[in-house]
């Protein structure tokens, strides 16, 4: 789940900075940047908070303080550094340990206030940020959080860190120390979301990590600013954290109401069966349901009837992201767009989603679904179709007529999809011979399908098989016989991340203001960056010239107009087989957890849950009642 995404941007900047420097020339004298220090930055227009806001309006500033929390994640780990590459981390340390400069507002697109920087200044370019830390900023050791910090921790994320930093680092031109809590980072090319990304790089202390292999995974704790400590560990099984309170930002307007639990423990377990059954059994407090159909007919449980367990749908209004099937387009069986259309013809979706859902939640049709920002049916709008002009030789088919997903049939065997997949396949230099699909060279088409036995962090690991199985089932007719390959979760990880697939099981989700985060997605500099998530392979002129579009847009209006012809774009290509989404977040948890009642634009996304929960039993509740694991984690 993160989860964060922002934009890449290029427009008449190069030209604007070159004028720029030629009347100062003339003028013997630099312009006035007219910057002024800010307590906080948003991507368009101006922050909704002013800097004397008491609390997040969405946050409850009377929450409690107190009781633990316990979560249940799939897997294992080996590394307590998410920020690299190697390994498989607790992801949760980068949450609940280390703070960025800036804090993500929930109910904006994408606004940032000043958390370990007191203020923040740019130009009305966006060619620079200069940051000045908070005087009371401390990491949990006591030690100060000082500019070196900062600059060391955004220099090393971006040269030895994971690949997600390397893209925005590679446009920092220089990163100097300004005073003695000041520091300004100047960038080499326009990209006006820039200045936001660098106020949530996360800063680590310089002391801990300075002349160790900083790439290497690591079970050695993280000291951070943030307001939890590492507590205690169990390598693989779990992981505690305890509320710092000693927290230097527990007095500040902005994390009023925020981190409310005193611990905050994460168990892990072989599979979601597991990691349900743990949930029953009360030695989990939170569950996200991914199925519509479980939600409804399978919380009949003791600890439901009897009102420990409630069910709680929380709102939003983001973009549905994609998930489904990606397919690998380096592996030479899934590089023509035919072969590809071929294999969405042959998912039936409307079977599927009826037999395994009762067809209560849409599908997803297409990256963007579910907000302004989504391609629209027919033809593109006179702003995108300017945008997309200058690639309409080398757009996919279906970009400038219009594009849709079959409609699919009720019965397991959409036939005539199959007829116009066998058609275009044939054109691709496919056709059946003894009943298997093959090439001119009597190669079969057998892709490898790669699982994650624990499911993933929106389906079940059973409900993805299931989804598979009958896909499988569909594709016989075709000659087309998959290998489906179930690995645990370390395996997945290192195959995913070198692309050793054909077809994997790929979520992606997607903020209200798309950035630079897209081209580590499908830019095609990513697309041979083991690590990066544009696990399908995108290579694509127009792709990156849309992404660049969106992240140097000035006006919201033209950045809307470059997502949805990204959206156009990525969803022609035919990368992923798309299923459905929720346009609700589903969490079963205990009764005594409570969250606010006014619901964010993001919903359940990063800062929510549990940032911004209580108990409300906190100093009252007994621990010795409450089991601290269940028997089947690990």
């Amino acid at each position: 789940m993160k989860i964060t995404r922002f934009p890449d941007v290029f427009c008449g900047f190069r030209v604007m900075r070159v004028l720029a420097l030629g009347l100062a020339t003339v003028a013997a004298m630099p312009l006035p940047s007219r910057a002024e220090p800010s307590h906080a930055l948003a991507m368009f227009g101006k922050p909704v908070l002013a800097d004397n806001a008491a609390f997040l309006p969405y946050a409850n500033p009377e929450a409690p303080k107190g009781g633990t929390i316990r979560f249940a994640e799939p897997g294992s780990f080996d590394s307590l550094k998410p920020w690299v590459l190697k390994g498989s981390p607790a992801w949760s340390v980068g949450v609940h340990v280390a703070e960025p400069l800036m804090l993500r507002s929930l109910d904006e697109p994408f606004t940032l206030y000043c958390l370990l920087c007191e203020t923040v200044e740019t130009n009305h370019q966006r060619s620079w940020v200069a940051f000045t830390l908070r005087p009371e900023a401390r990491f949990s050791d006591g030690s100060p959080v000082t500019v070196e910090d900062v600059i060391w921790s955004f220099r090393t994320l971006g040269t030895e860190g994971h690949p997600r930093y390397a893209g925005a680092w590679a446009k920092v031109s220089s990163i100097t120390r300004t005073g003695e809590r000041s520091l300004r980072i100047e960038f080499s090319e326009p990209d006006r979301e820039l200045p936001l990304l660098m106020g949530l790089r996360p800063v680590l202390k310089k002391a801990q990590w300075q002349g160790k292999d900083f790439a290497a995974s690591s079970l050695e704790v993280p000291v951070g600013s943030g307001p939890y400590v590492v507590d205690r560990v169990d390598p693989g099984r779990s992981i505690s954290y305890r509320r710092n309170p000693d927290y230097w930002g527990r007095d500040l307007p902005l994390t009023r109401g925020m981190y409310n639990f005193d611990g905050i423990r994460y168990d892990y377990f072989a599979d979601s069966n597991a990691m349900f059954e743990a949930f029953k059994a009360g030695a989990v407090d939170v569950w996200r349901e991914l199925g519509a159909v479980k939600w409804a007919t399978e919380y009949s449980f003791p600890a439901v009837t009897s009102g420990r367990v409630v069910k709680s749908e929380i709102p939003h209004r983001r973009p549905s992201g994609i998930m489904g099937l990606a397919m690998n387009t380096r592996s030479p069986l899934f590089a023509d767009w035919r072969v590809r259309q071929a294999m969405i013809l042959a998912f039936n979706h409307r079977f599927i989603n009826q037999t395994l859902t009762g067809g209560i939640d849409p599908r997803i049709s297409s990256y963007f679904a579910n907000s302004e920002l989504a391609m629209r049916p027919g033809p593109p709008d006179p702003a995108e179709a300017a945008l997309l002009a200058p690639f309409a030789a080398e757009v996919p088919p279906g970009t400038f007529e219009g594009y849709a997903l079959p409609e699919g049939s009720d019965r397991l065997l959409d036939r005539a999809s199959l007829r116009e997949a066998v058609r275009l396949l044939a054109e691709a230099g496919w056709t059946v011979q003894e009943g298997v699909l093959k090439n001119a060279e009597g190669a079969p088409f057998a892709p490898e399908i790669v699982l994650n036995q624990s499911g993933s962090a929106m389906r079940a690991g059973s409900e993805v098989q299931q989804i598979v199985d009958i896909y499988v089932e569909a594709l016989r007719p075709l000659g087309i016989q998959p290998r489906v390959t179930v690995l645990d979760s370390a395996q997945y990880v290192e195959r995913t991340n070198r692309f050793a697939f054909d077809m994997a099981w790929y979520e992606r989700g997607l903020s209200l203001s798309p950035g630079n985060e897209q081209a580590l997605y499908w830019g095609s500099a990513s697309a041979d960056q083991q690590g990066s998530r544009n696990w399908m392979g995108v290579r694509s002129a127009a792709v990156d010239a849309m992404i660049g579009r969106a992240v140097n847009a000035e006006t919201e209006a033209e950045h809307v107009a470059a997502i949805r012809a990204l959206d156009r774009l990525l969803t022609t290509g035919r990368y992923v087989i798309p299923v459905s989404y929720s346009p609700v977040s589903r969490i079963a948890h205990a009764a005594w957890l409570r969250y606010p009642a006014q619901p964010t634009a993001y919903g359940d996304w990063p800062g929510f849950l549990p940032d911004l929960w209580w108990s409300e039993q906190a100093g009252t509740q007994d621990p010795a009642q409450r089991p601290s694991s269940s028997p089947s984690s690990g």
